[in-house]
């Protein structure tokens, strides 16, 4: 593997470790800066998120379009600079807010996930995108392995531990990438920054023009909403339905890692080649409702660290969509389209964790009408049925920017 498409899958495995560091020690160090009760820090641990998601919704198409203009190499490298900077922050601070701050800067500089995909757009013909878009879901899902796993062993060093883990991770990679990247962006696909374009509104509206596009839009968001009740309220959940420690939570979402790595590094190509891309995301809709079902309802703390590995056997659905979309627009675009993309997660961020967590409070809180840990997930259940019937509400050829490629 070239040394440069190692880098990228380094960084966004990085990055998903940086964020798998900190989780499990979360609902403590909150509750060691601000007091309080359990689903208190869990409402503020939903605020922490949806800042720093406002603010990757705001600046996701901006930092999109400025790769585009000034090239791939740039944006990663000060990106990952100002990543450790921030983590430096996140564990120092003292106070709730010294926290938000940092979630603040975090989410503006946060433009390492977009970036290395559109990287990886610049660099893969046509037939060979979905599978390695899923190479980038599968090295995302290997920090989810290692970041959880070692933060909850780092947990035994203070909470604030893994912050300096991630501020040092980051900046090495930082290095890394000074000596080994090459830049993507050249002459003929450079493009003219644009604030009009380049304001996440205004991407939207230039992106979903585009063909089959505005639907496939519809259905990442709300796939996104959905899927992220695991980083919203798994270890709020875990602690409150079975119990956990830091470490068995940790355990848990290393496992959940794990197998988010096989299914978009490997199985996802068997999918793809059996069935296409629309029936794969078909297949993908249909398994996460039926894991999401299994969440809301489960007592045993073993069954659920069996079914968390097996809930990733739907992970199959994001680089299936990226992969529709990406062909749909031109090579001088790969960034805005990231960057939309990108901002369309960090909105479903800003809603998730807010919505999610309050859920949780709502339904664990002493004096809730009914006491049920998982309403999150059948919240989420909903969503994806309401994200499959959107994406079979249209004919297969108005679904699909392009024909179906296998890989």
């Amino acid at each position: 593997m070239r040394l440069p498409i190692l880098f990228i899958l380094i960084t966004v495995m990085l990055d998903a470790m940086g964020i798998g560091l900190i989780m499990p020690v979360m609902p403590d160090l909150i509750l060691e800066v601000q007091g309080g009760t359990l689903a208190s820090a869990a409402l503020w641990g939903g605020v922490l998120s949806t800042v720093f998601a406002v603010m990757q919704f705001l600046f996701g198409p901006i930092v999109g379009a400025l790769s585009d203009r000034y090239g791939r190499r740039p944006i990663l490298l000060v990106s990952l600079v100002v990543m450790s900077l921030d983590y430096l922050v996140m564990a120092v601070a003292g106070t709730i807010w010294l926290l938000l701050l940092g979630r603040v800067v975090g989410g503006i500089t946060a433009a390492t996930g977009p970036t290395a995909s559109a990287y990886m757009a610049d660099i893969s013909a046509p037939h060979e995108k979905a599978a390695n878009f899923g190479l980038i879901g599968a090295a995302f899902g290997a920090g989810f392995v290692l970041g959880p796993m070692v933060g909850g062993l780092l947990a035994e060093f203070g909470t604030r531990a893994p912050f300096y883990a991630a501020a040092v991770l980051a900046a090495l990679n930082a290095v890394l990438g000074y000596v080994v990247l090459t830049e993507t962006v050249t002459d003929r696909i450079r493009r003219p920054f644009s604030w009009k374009r380049a304001n996440p509104f205004g991407a939207f509206r230039h992106v979903a023009r585009l063909p089959g596009i505005g639907r496939l839009l519809v259905i990442y968001l709300l796939y996104s909403i959905a899927f992220y009740v695991y980083p919203a309220v798994w270890s709020y959940f875990t602690q409150e339905r079975f119990g956990w420690s830091p470490q068995m939570i940790g355990l848990s979402l290393g496992l959940f890692g794990i197998m988010m790595a096989v299914t978009q590094g490997g199985l996802i190509r068997i999918f793809l080649r059996w069935f296409g891309e629309r029936n794969t995301v078909i297949y993908g809709h249909v398994f996460d409702m039926a894991a999401f079902a299994a969440m809301a309802v489960v007592t045993s703390g073993t069954l659920a660290l069996i079914l968390t590995p097996l809930a990733a056997l739907g992970a199959v659905i994001t680089p299936a969509l990226s992969a529709m979309m990406s062909r749909a627009v031109g090579d001088d675009a790969q960034g805005e389209l990231q960057g939309v993309l990108a901002s369309l997660h960090a909105l479903s961020m800003i809603l998730s964790p807010l919505v999610m967590t309050g859920i949780f409070a709502a339904f664990t809180h002493e004096t809730a009408p009914i006491y049920l840990p998982g309403a999150p997930f059948v919240l989420s259940l909903v969503l994806m049925a309401i994200s499959l019937a959107v994406f079979l509400g249209r004919a297969r050829a108005a679904d699909q920017p392009a024909s179906d490629t296998v890989a």
